[in-house]
């Protein structure tokens, strides 16, 4: 057991040479894009010339509703993939880009933990290969463009009171969600309300998500809505003429990022929306590329398997048509615990009865995804030293009463080599057959989704529209897109929309407070509870701990 940080860890290691990497998973030369001795881009023609071969078996992994005392989804996707090469199988992971916002914020750096982590942690966790700064680029231009068409004299006769389009910045800064802009007399440009959203908010971070070439991210772009006119009518992207000069700047964002974990699988990290606010999953591209080089790819989707793994179910695999053959649902003792209402401070005792409590969140997110999802699943245990065998057993025999198996994963503490048990207990369910579905018709009406998510995901009493999002309902159902799929903005920490509610509660209605479509990805997001596309800085900042020394060595990324 090491109790070196995560950091010491990865900066300890001696990775190959990304070139390497891509050699040992089959992937040509003339494709790599090298940035530096350790990460390379790959560019997405590859799969074209690729369609031919076959695809290997998906893995999601999600987890239980998340606490302050930690889960590790992260951190079992890469040791998953580590076991599963340790079993002679040939594995990718796939996952997404960390944003700034959280890496200065709360969570710390977002590249797996101990010894089962992707590096270059520190490259990974601050700029890595410039996706979000592209991102924000290609939105604030958006942004300028639009105020800029105004002040030339405004055409579209665009109202100022309904822009939608916000600018971005990959920052927790709360001084930036509401502002007043174009002050300073006529020159300045006209006045308005405006505000920011962190860049993977941005409607961008979902399009380039979700396209497959530069031609589809250009056709993605020009339909985003930035704002409307006077009479009510969608004003786009295309509108302004500016889908050409934002694919220009994202042309390169748009191909999937190679790197390693500690044990040398090849790892993309691709793309980052939040999935409290967006469709929380890496990039389709980057998924199909892991595809394509393993016969297993691990994949992970933001937070819970009530929000991410939904959305990667309703909203990336209908999109993109791709096929899970097996779910790893990660928990924690610690954190069954919390949600039996244990104090943080006390989570290292035993305690049976709160963890019988905490257990409904778990077996919840089990019974959904065996049967509102329809696939097979596995529980992991992220093992931490305080759990004791009592608690572990009465874990297993909860899910094994449901028919799932438990697998202990020790991947923290021993890389690949502890999550070998995991990694078997997937093999087995990648060869049972299942009866995947989605949770809800694509051409069922706006408020009808809504409803079913809440009843059969959260297992609420349904949806309530506000008066606002029933007329927004009503309007984007006349524009022509009531047929789009749904992107819940809900908390993360609970299954409700209060996060106050633990463990699987019960008799609560969802309330949507806003409906808005994004054109351009595909989908409608359903703003519900407090959820800000803008978050803050917590008291005390993870930024406080990071530093560098005169060589260039970062300290304090977890």
């Amino acid at each position: 057991m090491s109790f070196k940080s995560d950091i010491e860890i990865a900066q300890e290691t001696t990775p190959l040479k990304i070139t390497e990497v891509a050699k040992n998973c089959g992937v040509d030369e003339k494709y790599i894009e090298q940035y530096g001795n350790y990460k390379a881009k790959i560019d997405y023609r590859m799969l074209k010339d690729l369609k031919d071969q076959p695809d290997g078996k998906l893995i999601l992994v999600t987890a239980i509703t998340p606490t302050p005392a930690g889960e590790g989804k992260t951190t079992t996707s890469v040791g998953l993939a580590d076991g599963l090469r340790k079993i002679g199988k040939k594995a990718v992971v796939a996952l997404r880009e960390p944003s700034l916002g959280p890496v200065f914020g709360v969570k710390g750096g977002a590249a797996g933990g101990g010894y089962a982590q992707v590096v270059p942690m520190e490259d990974i966790n601050l700029h890595f290969t410039g996706d979000f700064h592209a991102i924000g680029a290609a939105n604030n231009l958006m942004a300028a463009m639009l105020d800029n068409h105004i002040q030339q004299g405004n055409a579209l006769g665009i109202d100022v009171k309904q822009i939608t389009w916000k600018r971005a910045v990959d920052m927790n800064d709360r001084q930036l969600r509401h502002i007043v802009d174009g002050l300073g007399g006529k020159a300045q440009g006209v006045p308005r309300e405006d505000g920011f959203e962190i860049t993977v908010a941005s409607e961008i971070m979902a399009v380039l998500c979700l396209a497959s070439d530069i031609n589809d991210l250009k056709a993605r772009l020009a339909r985003m809505i930035v704002a409307y006119t006077y009479d009510g009518k969608p004003v786009t992207a295309h509108d302004l003429k500016a889908e050409g000069a934002m694919a220009a700047l994202l042309k390169d964002a748009l191909k999937p990022n190679l790197v390693q974990t500690l044990e040398h699988t090849p790892a993309f990290i691709h793309g980052g929306p939040f999935a409290n606010i967006a469709h929380g999953c890496n990039s389709v591209t980057a998924t199909r590329m892991a595809l394509k080089m393993g016969d297993y790819a691990v994949t992970e989707a933001g937070f819970a398997a009530d929000l991410g793994a939904e959305k990667f179910i309703d909203i990336k695999c209908r999109m993109a048509g791709l096929h899970p053959s097996a779910v790893v649902i990660v928990a924690t003792v610690r954190a069954l615990k919390y949600h039996g209402g244990v104090a943080k401070a006390d989570l290292n005792n035993e305690n049976l009865e709160a963890l019988e409590k905490g257990l409904p969140n778990l077996l919840q997110h089990v019974d959904n995804v065996k049967n509102v999802y329809g696939l097979p699943c596995v529980v992991a245990i992220n093992a931490f030293p305080t759990d004791t065998k009592a608690e572990l057993d009465l874990v297993e025999k909860k899910c094994n009463e449901l028919g799932v198996n438990v697998a202990l994963s020790e991947v923290w503490a021993k890389g690949g080599e502890g999550g070998k048990a995991l990694a078997e207990e997937v093999v087995r369910l990648c060869e049972q057959p299942n009866n995947f579905q989605f949770v809800y018709d694509a051409d069922a009406s706006i408020e009808q989704k809504l409803d079913t998510i809440v009843k059969k995901v959260y297992h609420g009493d349904g949806v309530v529209l506000t008066a606002n999002a029933k007329k927004q309902a009503q309007q984007l159902t006349d524009l022509g897109f009531g047929n789009l799929p749904i992107c819940m903005a809900k908390t993360q920490y609970s299954f409700s929309d209060d996060a106050a509610l633990l463990g699987a509660p019960k008799g609560f209605t969802v309330t949507v407070r806003n409906l808005k479509v994004s054109a351009g990805a595909g989908f409608i997001v359903a703003l519900t509870g407090d959820i800000m596309t803008m978050p803050g800085l917590p008291k005390v900042p993870s930024a406080e701990k990071i530093d560098v020394d005169e060589n260039g060595k970062i300290s304090g990324l977890f």
